[in-house]
């Protein structure tokens, strides 16, 4: 049976999964509040190329990232159900709305138009089912899904392991990663990151 088969999940069903997962009403972000709330989020998003220490990869780029997706997180590192000492620390003092503030910011007004399709020739065969979600046609989708494109190769490879083993859970991602080898994530990393799409952003005061 081939990974793909493997996975139990048709893209279909990933995005009837997704929808039944509880989501919050976001509230409505003001980005220029959001510029002034994320001054200690640059001290490593502002930064090309900054690495976590340990493990080491890279820290995502979140300029141009969907609002919802970011909310999402942020939220997660607050109340403990995502791992990371420091974002927990950080998001602790978070309320919703210092969170859809910052989001609305890091989103900005160059946020990432996604158009991937599985008609590209260097599509990696096994993410065809992230397609559903993290395609043109997951905008919609709720929890907001990460737009991929142009993110560090590090990070997802680190994020997609994460999700395999469970140390990144509830969430679908964590049936559909739980399938994949080495192999399928260094292939859907190298796809991503080799893409036009997220940045790192600047503060521009």
């Amino acid at each position: 049976m081939s990974n793909v088969t493997k996975t139990g999940l048709s893209a279909a069903l990933v995005c009837v999964l997704f929808l039944l997962q509880a989501a919050a009403a976001l509230a409505d972000g003001d980005p220029a509040v959001g510029e002034e709330l994320a001054f200690t989020c640059m001290g490593c998003h502002g930064i090309e190329g900054y690495r976590n220490a340990y493990p080491s990869y890279r820290v995502p780029k979140l300029g141009g990232q969907r609002a919802g997706y970011i909310d999402a997180a942020l939220k997660d590192y607050r109340d403990g159900a995502r791992p990371h000492p420091t974002m927990q620390a950080q998001g602790s003092s978070l309320s919703d709305q210092d969170i859809a503030d910052i989001a609305a910011w890091f989103e900005g007004e160059q946020s990432v138009e996604v158009t991937i399709s599985g008609d590209e020739s260097d599509y990696p065969e096994v993410g065809q089912t992230c397609l559903a979600c993290h395609g043109a046609n997951g905008a919609a989708v709720q929890p907001t899904p990460p737009v991929l494109s142009g993110q560090y190769l590090s990070y997802l490879e680190r994020a997609l392991k994460q999700y395999r083993g469970a140390a990144r859970g509830g969430n679908v991602m964590n049936a559909f990663a739980g399938n994949l080898s080495d192999d399928d994530i260094d292939a859907l990393a190298q796809f991503y990151s080799q893409r036009s799409g997220l940045e790192t952003p600047e503060k521009s005061r």
